[in-house]
Parts: C-alpha cells; sequence; structure tokens
C-alpha cells in the first residue's frame, strides 16, 4: 500500500524556517519523482517543488526559488522541504505527492495532474 506523510508544519514567525518531511512506504522511492503541494484557503492547490529521480533536477515555483530547497534521501525513504525566509501569509496545507507512471528519469513537473498519490498535508502558518 503506497503511503506518503508529511510532518514538519507549525507555526513560524516571517523570516523564519521549517523543514518539512515526507516520510515513504509502499513503494521503491528511487524509481519516482516527488512533488510538494500546497494549498490555501479558498485557493486552488499549487506546485511549490519537485525533484526527480536521482535528485538530477529540482524545479521550484517562482514565489520561493532562492528561499526553498527541495532534497530527497532515497535510503530513509524521504523527500525534505527545507523552507527558509518565510513569509507573512495565512495557513496553508502542504502535501506531498508521488508522480504517476509512466517513470520519466531526471524529469519533474509541478502540475498537480503528474501525481498520483497524496500524503494528508502539513499545515504551515506564517505569522507575527
Amino acid at each position: 500500500q503506497v503511503q506518503l506523510a508529511e510532518s514538519g508544519g507549525g507555526l513560524v514567525q516571517p523570516g523564519g524556517s521549517l523543514r518539512l518531511s515526507c516520510v515513504t512506504s509502499g513503494f521503491t522511492l528511487d524509481h519516482y519523482a516527488v512533488g510538494w503541494f500546497r494549498r490555501a484557503p479558498g485557493k486552488e492547490r499549487e506546485g511549490v517543488s519537485c525533484i526527480s529521480t536521482g535528485a538530477s533536477n529540482t524545479n521550484y515555483a517562482d514565489s520561493v526559488k532562492g528561499r526553498f530547497t527541495i532534497t530527497r534521501d532515497n535510503g530513509k525513504k524521504t523527500v525534505y522541504l527545507q523552507m527558509d525566509g518565510l513569509k507573512t501569509e495565512g495557513p496553508a496545507v502542504y502535501f506531498c505527492a508521488r508522480v504517476r507512471p509512466p517513470i520519466r528519469l531526471g524529469v519533474c513537473s509541478l502540475s498537480e495532474y503528474e501525481y498520483i498519490d497524496w500524503g494528508q498535508g502539513t499545515q504551515v502558518t506564517v505569522s507575527s
């Protein structure tokens, strides 16, 4: 059974940092790209970052470039999203997701339609 479990969310002050973790099970993480997405109340879910197989390629939304870093540890079956320089904004739920087959090596997309399995999410709130 494929599972993805996010953790690491919380309340942080503007300018602060959080590291989100996505622990996976039920599949071989090495073989799949993984994406991070977020959804704020009343807004569409948007792609934040993704990482390809072998970590050879990463993509970031323009709004987070230079502040967020995505990494993966296949041995720990975990994908991380390091978020620095967080900006004041309302609560958002961050999700990680596994890409939809067929597997494409070395590429990843920020389109949610490319992903098939999703975690339950972890909430992040940036506020003073």
